[in-house]
């Protein structure tokens, strides 16, 4: 719906000239400012070229002896070294494997790679919790299997909590 403009003869004459003055003021202006607006803006311009700086060669790192090679009492396993940027420790070569093995079969070998992967605990995949997610999770160890009720009144009746929120514990409530 439009807006309906109580514009009268009068009005509009006001805003003609009104709009008319503007434009000769903005004219003047440029014709008595405008040259000098220009060459400060020129000079600005010379200002801003870029510093011209002395290129600088790499120099060579004085050589350092070679470090005698001692033999390690026991070999790291692959799968626990990490590099040091890494986040993830490395994948063992039998489940890197499965990722190339059905590469034919409509990307078979990656689904039994990432399947294989998500049976491992995050403390043997990654370094650190990399998300606060993983806190939550992190070292907790092997999940108890949980029987569930198979009825329905008796997964409400456990679910929900006997006392009130601000009353005192009953000594049979667990804290897990």
């Amino acid at each position: 719906m439009s807006r309906r403009l109580n514009i009268d003869s009068v009005q509009q004459n006001f805003w003609k000239e009104e709009l008319t003055r503007e434009q000769k003021l903005r004219c003047e202006w440029h014709l008595k400012y405008g040259s000098m607006v220009k060459a400060k803006q020129k000079a600005m311009a010379a200002n801003r070229l870029p510093l011209k700086l002395p290129t600088l060669y790499p120099q060579t790192p004085p050589s350092l002896p070679p470090a005698p090679k001692a033999v390690p009492s026991r070999v790291p396993s692959p799968a626990l070294e990490a590099p040091q940027q890494a986040e993830m420790y490395p994948v063992l070569p039998a489940t890197r494997a499965l990722l190339y093995e059905g590469i034919s079969h409509d990307s078979q070998g990656r689904w039994c790679y990432l399947n294989t992967r998500k049976l491992d605990v995050p403390e043997k995949r990654y370094l650190f919790p990399i998300t606060t997610n993983f806190t939550y999770g992190w070292q907790l160890g092997p999940t108890p299997k949980q029987e569930m009720a198979s009825t329905k009144m008796c997964r409400v009746d456990s679910f929900f909590r006997k006392n009130g929120a601000f009353s005192s514990l009953d000594p049979r409530d667990l804290v897990l």
